[in-house]
């Protein structure tokens, strides 16, 4: 009778001791499969960004960016592209200021940065051609643009009044990618993003 009770009480003891191994792997596995999932998730934003440059065909080690000059007042806009720009259209203001700007990348316009008005002003980019410096003037809004290639040409809109500022890229050979910043009924910032980009 003994022998059978013990049997017994070490059948309930070791179904226990299953029972607590059951957990502890279920705490671990939750726990793995929280570590792959963070694991996962930092993967696709890691290759969503190598993605984003190989699309580009930019090399993501050769990149700088120029701060936004202006106020920063109302929303943000950025203008990017899968390809390398090809032309520009910039807008004026009836008072003489930079309404809008817009790039072309391969053959695909971009959004427009600020709000349209009126006729652009407009360059189209040789094969080869690239942004190479944007300069201007800012206050309140950007007042006065020009954006220069490597071939020394230029587009420029608005009037040259307010603060001076001159952009340009870190690494030689780099070239515009994009821009960024804020527009509030016109460009109320801007800054300028470079990389270099395989021809």
């Amino acid at each position: 009778m003994f022998l059978i009770r013990s049997i017994k009480t070490r059948q309930k003891h070791n179904a226990h001791l299953k029972i607590t191994e059951i957990l502890e792997c279920r705490v671990k596995i939750k726990s793995f499969v929280n570590r792959t999932s963070l694991s996962r998730m930092i993967f696709f934003m890691v290759f969503a960004l190598y993605a984003a440059f190989a699309a580009a065909e930019v090399q993501p080690q050769h990149y700088s960016y120029s701060p936004s000059v202006g106020s920063g007042s109302g929303s943000e806009y950025t203008l990017t592209g899968n390809q390398r720009i090809t032309a520009v259209r910039v807008w004026e203001n009836y008072s003489g200021n930079v309404r809008s700007i817009q790039f072309r990348y391969g053959n695909n316009w971009s959004n427009v940065a600020g709000y349209l008005y009126g006729t652009p002003l407009e360059m189209e980019l040789y094969d080869g051609e690239a942004i190479v410096e944007i300069s201007g003037k800012y206050a309140y809004y950007l007042e006065y643009v020009v954006f220069t290639t490597n071939r020394g040409r230029f587009i420029h809109a608005g009037q040259p009044s307010g603060s001076s500022f001159n952009m340009y890229p870190s690494f030689d050979g780099a070239e515009l990618v994009y821009i960024s910043g804020r527009q509030n009924g016109a460009i109320t910032s801007l800054g300028a993003h470079w990389a270099v980009v395989k021809h």
